[in-house]
């Protein structure tokens, strides 16, 4: 007899430039294995109908994943995946609902520590930054204002990073030294996955996504 899968709820965030639009190939692959799958469009992106020149701080342009994980029964805790730039509205919402969030994935991505500012992990390449951004959509000087991440938030929460190993965006080098500043609880690794791989290793991301969801949560 077929073990029942107990349904768990994952949040994907997209990065810089994209919208819920970049998961088409991973949320049906989730929601065929038995899940529930919320990709959300964040201010200024995807259908969101916000101009950037509208959204004036990070906090901002976070809204709409805060706004999910507020209108959470109590009871219930999700999956918050982040990919790119998305690692830094992953943090945001870790520190404001630990409470929310089983585990969060960092998919290829800028993922922040708890003892600099939010914008030091983005100055460490900034040429790199500039490349996935639109103007005004990095919040440079809004992070570079911002407090840290907290240890009772953002770090109490288990963290998984999956490596993309051809990635020409977020090389490779730059992902493991990013594990190196903050250690995180496991590290998994997509061979031949460039930095869109939930659109050139869809299978692979989900293969992972599943696997997190049965050891993590």
């Amino acid at each position: 007899m077929a073990e029942t899968v107990k349904q768990k709820h994952f949040v994907l965030v997209h990065g810089t430039n994209h919208g819920a639009w970049c998961w088409y190939k991973v949320k049906p692959r989730l929601e065929t294995a038995g899940h529930r799958v919320t990709a959300l469009d964040l201010a200024a992106s995807g259908i969101n109908m916000k101009s950037i020149h509208e959204v004036h701080s990070f906090y901002e342009y976070t809204e709409p994943l805060l706004e999910i994980l507020a209108s959470l029964p109590p009871d219930e805790k999700i999956i918050l995946v982040g990919h790119s730039l998305g690692g830094l509205n992953l943090a945001l919402a870790m520190d404001k609902f630990p409470e929310k969030i089983y585990v969060a994935v960092f998919l290829s991505v800028f993922m922040p520590d708890t003892n600099h500012h939010p914008s030091y992990i983005l100055e460490q390449d900034l040429e790199l930054a500039k490349t996935l951004t639109r103007p005004g959509s990095r919040f440079s000087d809004d992070l570079a204002k911002s407090k840290n991440f907290s240890n009772e938030g953002y770090g109490s929460i288990a963290r998984v990073y999956i490596v993309c190993e051809e990635d020409m965006v977020i090389p490779k080098e730059f992902q493991h030294w990013t594990i190196e500043n903050y250690p995180v609880k496991e590290v998994m690794e997509i061979k031949g996955a460039d930095h869109m791989a939930m659109f050139s290793k869809p299978q692979e991301v989900t293969h992972c996504l599943l696997e997190i969801a049965h050891k993590h949560a």
